[in-house]
């Protein structure tokens, strides 16, 4: 299919990184200091979310475009934390390349395993309905990232976060925005609980969020939600 190497970051760059590596599924931003990245972005087009051109590779590797050196295997094992995705395989579906790239462990987070396999990966599949329902979307996840290490895992001593956040953008008119912030837990909450401004999510990262949407329409998208406006939520 068409390669999307450069659109990942045609709205802007969500935050200053150590290394920023775009592959044609999603660019990242990593932090050397939290070994992840602070954040992950992506478009995702109806198209992309119902096409499955690949199977789940689960082939997890260190990153060779980390110049520093991603995590590895070996900071994850026996942590008690699950190497979580940021782009999830499932959004990477659509081609066999896309596929095994987000099995790179710079796309990882330690996640635990009741929010890896409860909440969060409700609310990824949340995020692919909208992409069905809306059309055509951008998606930056990541952690929050704190600004001293306090719990890590492993000899790399991989930042363990204490909350995700997503943000999503409906490109298609009218345009809106909604962010989420989880903590890294279990729940059974629904997930419009999570549900807050993009501008909520800028405070809460320190990032800035599609810095090239003209100025008033991207204070106006990020200043206010209508969970009712998002089907499925």
């Amino acid at each position: 299919g068409e390669t999307r190497k450069h659109d990942n970051l045609a709205l802007g760059i969500p935050g200053k990184a150590d290394t920023i590596v775009d592959r044609p599924g999603f660019a990242l931003g990593y932090i050397e200091k939290h070994e992840q990245p602070a954040w992950v972005i992506y478009r995702m087009t109806r198209e992309e979310a119902t096409i499955k051109a690949a199977k789940r590779s689960d082939k997890f590797r260190p990153d060779p475009e980390i110049p520093t050196g991603s995590a590895t295997l070996a900071d994850y094992r026996r942590s008690g934390y699950d190497r979580g995705h940021l782009a999830p395989a499932a959004d990477m579906a659509f081609s066999v390349q896309t596929m095994a790239d987000s099995f790179f462990m710079s796309n990882m987070s330690p996640q635990k395993p009741a929010f890896n396999r409860g909440i969060w990966k409700e609310l990824e599949a949340l995020v692919r309905y909208f992409a069905i329902t809306e059309r055509k979307i951008v998606v930056v996840t990541g952690p929050i990232l704190p600004k001293e290490k306090t719990v890590t895992i492993g000899a790399n001593r991989v930042t363990v976060p204490t909350h995700y956040y997503k943000v999503i953008f409906d490109l298609t008119p009218p345009r809106k925005m909604i962010g989420f912030i989880l903590p890294n837990e279990g729940s059974d909450e629904p997930l419009a609980a999570f549900a807050v401004t993009v501008d909520t999510v800028e405070k809460a990262t320190g990032l800035n969020f599609f810095s090239r949407v003209p100025k008033e329409e991207q204070e106006r998208l990020e200043r206010t939600i209508s969970t009712k406006a998002w089907k499925g939520l």
